[in-house]
């Protein structure tokens, strides 16, 4: 089992010269999971939305081609891919000829199910959808729906996760909102550095206290944990505090290397959101 340690992450890396799909690391989910009361199945469905921007490749004549990737991690897999190994597996098909853009997909396709499902007995398949340059400019810039916390004029104080500051009115009639913050922000697990996120918390039950909700959200400035690591530990307090009948969080996180990753966990089976960045990604 490969620990965040021991992945490219904080390493002197140099950038590979041809294909190599040995450059993924997938990293186990279930430790971090653990650590929040996680031991078996998880209370929610959803996916880790990629956006990749630096993919290119030859194609049979060496003339460089170009896309934009879209890719699906279902959370149920057992592993997460390091976001640095997977920049390094893209720039791997730089010099790499390839028939077709399909050819390309499926490429990525298999090599990225193989090692988010690698060692289980169950397999399933990464979603990849590649956007040719005549299609960029349909790309699209949209924020996050809902009510913007970051409205309220409070004080904070807490900069490591503070679970106890969430609270709900059990008192009075169930409501349904969805809450917006861009104020969240995290560090790389491994190297420390600054994590940027947009946050989308949807879901109905008794009204969820937002100065509580905001100050809860601010209280990861100093957190290091990974982006899909940190959407599950909002997912969970949130759950056991608040005790919604119905959860969904939504996070989008800016890109590093050419990446954006943007998780997605709900308590009950519904539609992926759009995968459209913000104006911050």
């Amino acid at each position: 089992m490969v620990t965040p340690e021991q992945s490219p992450l904080g390493r002197a890396t140099p950038y590979p010269e041809h294909y190599d799909a040995q450059l993924l690391c997938p990293l186990p989910r279930a430790p971090k999971r653990a650590e929040i009361g996680i031991a078996a199945a998880p209370p929610f469905f959803g996916a880790d939305l990629w956006s990749a921007y630096e993919l290119s490749w030859l194609n049979p004549r060496g003339k460089p081609q170009v896309a934009i990737a879209h890719i699906t991690v279902p959370c149920e897999t057992p592993h997460l891919i390091e976001s640095k190994s997977f920049k390094l597996y893209l720039a791997s098909f730089n010099n790499a000829r390839f028939a077709s853009f399909d050819e390309v997909r499926a490429r990525i396709c298999a090599d990225l199910s193989e090692a988010a499902w690698r060692g289980s007995a169950q397999s399933g398949s990464v979603g990849v959808r590649l956007i040719a340059p005549e299609a960029f400019e349909q790309q699209r810039v949209q924020e996050l729906d809902g009510l913007l916390l970051d409205r309220l004029d409070l004080e904070c104080s807490h900069y490591t996760p503070a679970p106890e500051l969430l609270s709900a009115d059990h008192g009075e009639a169930p409501v349904s909102e969805v809450l917006t913050s861009h104020l969240l922000k995290s560090n790389c697990l491994v190297t420390g550095q600054p994590d940027w996120g947009s946050v989308q918390i949807a879901y109905s039950g008794a009204q969820i206290d937002q100065a509580g909700l905001l100050r809860y959200l601010v209280s990861f400035r100093n957190h290091n944990e990974f982006h899909e690591q940190c959407v599950e530990r909002i997912f969970m307090d949130v759950w056991t505090r608040c005790r919604p009948i119905k959860l969904s969080v939504y996070a989008r996180y800016t890109r590093r290397g050419g990446l954006d990753i943007n998780p997605f966990r709900t308590s009950h089976p519904q539609q992926l959101p759009p995968n459209v960045r913000t104006a911050r990604q």
